[in-house]
């Protein structure tokens, strides 16, 4: 396999720029406003939208992170009171389940993430362009 061309290598090195650039931001600006980590926000924010609680595995599957990651995060957050284990009520496993601490923290960052995400990136994406730009998107992750 041959080495990128100059045009490939603008485009990956864009593309990088582009993605972490968001996604540092977005991550600061809710760590500033809220003092969750950008790990601590995607965790509290499942959980909140599963009704509170998930499956150690199925959270580690929808984060697309390893059980061990998730598992150190989850013992950080857990300290915090964030969030609890408890052992599963059927089929043996681990539940994992947002404290009032944890959805608190939740509704306070989902805000301050709306408008960091707007502000960050759908402001510089013109509506017309967002299906084009989501398509491309998915067709990335398959």
């Amino acid at each position: 396999m041959q080495a990128l061309d100059d045009n490939e290598v603008t485009l990956w090195r864009a593309f990088k720029h582009a993605t972490e650039g968001v996604r540092r931001r977005v991550g600061e600006e809710i760590t500033r406003a809220t003092g969750l980590s950008d790990p601590d926000y995607g965790i509290v924010t499942r959980l909140d939208d599963a009704a509170g609680s998930l499956r150690q595995q199925a959270l580690a599957t929808s984060m697309g992170w390893h059980r061990s990651r998730l598992s150190h995060q989850l013992t950080r957050m857990e300290s915090r009171g964030l969030v609890r284990r408890a052992e599963a009520e059927t089929g043996g496993g681990v539940e994992i389940h947002l404290t009032e601490a944890g959805r608190t923290a939740a509704a306070h960052a989902r805000p301050v993430h709306a408008a960091a995400v707007r502000r960050h990136l759908l402001d510089w994406v013109p509506p017309e362009h967002r299906e084009v730009l989501l398509s491309l998107l998915d067709d990335l992750t398959r």
